[in-house]
């Protein structure tokens, strides 16, 4: 392994351990380009975690887009985006897709409400479902196109997963990602949320947010026959999801001060089982 491709290994263990994971579970002759993947897609992720107001979060993605939009350039002086225009170009990965996915990071550095469940269907379309269907082109392209639903609703069992885990942080910067319908639906608004003090509500906001992501979860299930065995790689920190929706609910509204994550050693051990069984 050349020491660029080694480097960026490293930046996905410490910026997305579960990818980084995934990534190793992948077959050798693949790793490479999945971690210039999964490298980017943490870093158009964390922006927020970078940056104090919002335009310079818009400069570090917009970057990235003119990056992505220059036929000639090669990245050259940047060890991950050299990588990740090389993993673009060997794979023929859709510029368009990922230029959506930082398009919809531009949501990530703003505390603009979540409308309604559309709305994060979408964002998690453009983000996580997306990130599934670029790994399965890298994977097993000939059957990439047949797994494309089944991603679709993987990715939005994740992305809730992942804003469930995320929950305290977000409310501490003032960021809600739940609906705004979901939220009228249980008698909060964005303020009440962040108070954090109607904590009867907010247990029912927290389930009714869970029971979208277990929905999601079954239909992805539904569509596991569709996922070729290379392709499958792509979907197992999927396997990840279900264990979180599981600790929210148990938690309710005290998940806005104490974290859920499952240990590093558990996830390990689902995301293996996974990419042995073929299940998620």
């Amino acid at each position: 392994m050349q020491e660029a491709d080694t480097q960026i290994l490293a930046t996905l263990r410490d910026t997305d351990r579960d990818r980084y994971l995934a990534c190793l579970l992948s077959p050798p002759e693949k790793r490479r380009s999945l971690a210039a993947l999964y490298a980017f897609y943490a870093e158009i992720a964390r922006v927020r975690e970078l940056i104090h107001e919002p335009l310079p979060g818009e400069i570090r993605l917009q970057w990235w887009r003119d990056l992505l939009g220059n036929e000639q350039s090669g990245g050259e002086g940047h060890p991950l985006a050299e990588a990740l225009l090389q993993c673009v170009r060997e794979h023929h990965l859709p510029v368009t897709v990922l230029e959506n996915m930082i398009d919809a990071r531009i949501f990530d550095v703003y505390d603009d409400p979540m409308q309604d469940r559309s709305a994060l269907e979408g964002y998690a379309g453009e983000t996580a479902s997306a990130l599934i269907q670029l790994s399965s082109l890298i994977l097993d392209p000939l059957n990439a196109a047949k797994s494309a639903e089944a991603a679709g609703h993987a990715g939005v069992a994740q992305t809730i997963a992942g804003l469930l885990l995320l929950l305290p942080v977000h409310c501490r910067r003032g960021q809600v990602y739940l609906p705004a319908e979901l939220l009228r639906a249980t008698g909060l608004d964005r303020e009440t949320l962040l108070a954090g003090s109607d904590t009867e509500a907010i247990d029912s906001a927290i389930r009714a947010f869970c029971g979208l992501g277990r929905d999601h979860l079954a239909k992805a299930r539904q569509g596991i026959g569709s996922i070729s065995s290379a392709n499958f790689f792509a979907f197992t920190p999927v396997a990840l999801a279900e264990p979180v929706f599981d600790r929210a609910e148990a938690a309710g509204a005290s998940l806005l001060q104490r974290p859920i994550q499952p240990s590093q050693w558990q996830r390990q051990w689902r995301m293996w089982r996974a990419s042995r069984r073929k299940r998620f």
